[in-house]
C-alpha cells in the first residue's frame, strides 16, 4: 500500500545520499533500478534530475513504465532483461548508484547477481540492496502459530534455500553483509525498512492520517537505530564499490 511505498522512496533517498546526490537540479547520477518494475520509484528519481534506467524481465512492466514516464514528462530508459544478462545491457563501470530492491530474494543465483551490480558500478559507486529479514518472519509465523513454519525458517540458510519450499530469500543481517563483501562491495551502513508496518493492521495505518504519521515517525526512529534492523521486515544495506 501506499505506507511502503513511502518506506520504500525512503530507502531510495537514503541511497541518494549515500551515493552523493546533491540537491534536485545541481546534479545527475546516473541510476540503474534493476527489477525496478512500473517505475515506482523511477518516475520519481527522473524527477528529481537523475539519469534512470530501469532493467525489468516483465514487457508489461515496461510498457507501464513508459506510459507513467510520459505523464510525468521525465526520461527514462527502460530494457527487456533482468540480474542474468545485465552487463549484456549496461557497459562496466558506468553506473552511480544501483537500485537493487526486491530482486536477490527471487532469483536463481544471489551471488551472479551481485557480481553484475558490482561490473557496472562507477569507480566508488554506491549499491542499495532491499531483501526480506528473516527474523520478522519467523516471529510472524510463531505469533501465528505455524511453528512448522517457524522452525523451517529459522533453520534454513541462505546458502542452500529451497525457494519452492520456503518462499523467497529471507536475509540475517549477517548474512546480506556476508554476500554484499564477497562481491567486492563495502557495506557502508544497514537499516531496517519495515520494522512494525508489516505487524500493524492495515486499518489503522492507512485509516487514520493521524496514526499513519506516527507510524512513519517510529519507523523512522527505528531506521536510525541499527541494532533494530535485525528484527525489521526488510533489510537494506548500501554499499559502496572499492577498486583498491
Amino acid at each position: 500500500g501506499p505506507l511502503r511505498g513511502e518506506l520504500m522512496w525512503q530507502s531510495v533517498l537514503d541511497a541518494l545520499d549515500a551515493a552523493g546526490a546533491e540537491p534536485a537540479g545541481a546534479g545527475q547520477l546516473t541510476v540503474l533500478d534493476l527489477g525496478g518494475g512500473t517505475g515506482g520509484d523511477a518516475v520519481r528519481l527522473a524527477g528529481l534530475g537523475h539519469r534512470v534506467t530501469v532493467v525489468d524481465p516483465s514487457p508489461d512492466a515496461l510498457a507501464a513504465l513508459s506510459r507513467r514516464a510520459a505523464e510525468a514528462a521525465v526520461e527514462i530508459t527502460g530494457v527487456l532483461g533482468d540480474s542474468a544478462d545485465l552487463t549484456d545491457h549496461v557497459a562496466a563501470g558506468t553506473i552511480d548508484l544501483v537500485i537493487c530492491h526486491g530482486v536477490i530474494e527471487h532469483v536463481d543465483d544471489p551471488a551472479e547477481a551481485l557480481a553484475a551490480v558490482a561490473a557496472v558500478l562507477a569507480p566508488s559507486g554506491v549499491a542499495s540492496i532491499v531483501v526480506p529479514g528473516r527474523l520478522a518472519a519467523v516471529v510472524a509465523r510463531a505469533v501465528a502459530g505455524d511453528f512448522d513454519s517457524a522452525q523451517a525458517l529459522m533453520a534454513a540458510s541462505v546458502a542452500d534455500w529451497d525457494l519452492a519450499e520456503l518462499g523467497p530469500r529471507r536475509y540475517l543481517p549477517a548474512e546480506l553483509d556476508e554476500l554484499v563483501r564477497s562481491h567486492g562491495l563495502h557495506p557502508i551502513s544497514t537499516h531496517g525498512v519495515r520494522h512494525f508496518s508489516d505487524v500493524v493492521p492495515s486499518s489503522v495505518a492507512e485509516e487514520d492520517p493521524g496514526s499513519r504519521e506516527k507510524l512513519l515517525l517510529l519507523e523512522r526512529a527505528a531506521r536510525s537505530r541499527s541494532e533494530f534492523a535485525a528484527a525489521s521486515g526488510g533489510l537494506q544495506t548500501l554499499a559502496r564499490l572499492d577498486l583498491s
